[in-house]
């Protein structure tokens, strides 16, 4: 998802979505020591995903 994107959504939303990508990684992370996932870069897009959120969270905190 683009920041744009993420800049239009509520806090609540904001809040949801940040709550699905930390259980995605966890999921990802339980998966990997399996050896069931193929596609490793999926850890990192959900990462990336939680830093913006995070980051927007803290922004509007601010301003």
């Amino acid at each position: 998802m683009k920041i744009s994107e993420l800049r239009e959504k509520s806090e609540v939303e904001l809040d949801r979505m940040l709550a699905e990508n930390r259980n995605k990684i966890r999921d990802l992370r339980f998966k990997v020591a399996a050896r069931q996932l193929n596609d490793v870069r999926e850890i990192r897009e959900a990462r990336k995903a939680v830093a913006q959120i995070l980051t927007l969270k803290r922004s509007k905190r601010k301003a």
